[in-house]
């Protein structure tokens, strides 16, 4: 099985790098997605090595802030049976579970932020399914190459 690569979107009000970074072990569970196509790239697609650019959203500017690893394969998001949680979800059950998430370890902060429209300009990311009409997907496969070109850009 070969590498893949991801964008996975977080608010950083809700969660930044800098969340991650105190996280224990610089190591976090991605909950609370729920959307379907996103939730089948957590449960059926992503896997432990995979490589993930860490994307801050609803912010100024918005922009890729880090590079991590997936270290924990889906399994069932537990905030989805918690009627407590904002990401309850009713019909789901232990034995049923309908949204799932990943373990993901920080590998490093860039240098500094790749922003969106830094991206936009870039002619080597301009099939990048960020910047395509209508994709608001939180997670998101991208291609090895457009993964090394944010690195590069994010100075890595």
């Amino acid at each position: 099985m070969s590498k893949k690569y991801w964008l996975l979107k977080s608010e950083p009000e809700a969660f930044s790098i800098e969340d991650l970074k105190k996280s224990k072990n610089q190591t976090t569970y991605w909950d609370g997605v729920r959307n379907y196509q996103a939730r089948n790239f957590l449960r059926d697609e992503m896997k432990v090595g995979d490589g993930v650019l860490f994307y801050h959203s609803s912010t100024e500017p918005t922009a890729v802030v880090g590079v991590c690893q997936v270290v924990n394969e889906g399994y069932p998001d537990h905030t989805q049976f918690d009627p407590d949680s904002h990401h309850f979800f009713p019909t789901a059950t232990p034995e049923n579970p309908v949204w799932y998430m990943v373990d993901i370890k920080l590998v490093k902060e860039f240098k500094r932020p790749v922003s969106l429209q830094e991206i936009k300009n870039n002619k080597k990311l301009q099939k990048m399914k960020l910047i395509q009409k209508g994709n608001r997907l939180s997670v998101m496969p991208v291609t090895k190459e457009e993964f090394d070109e944010v690195l590069k850009m994010g100075g890595l």
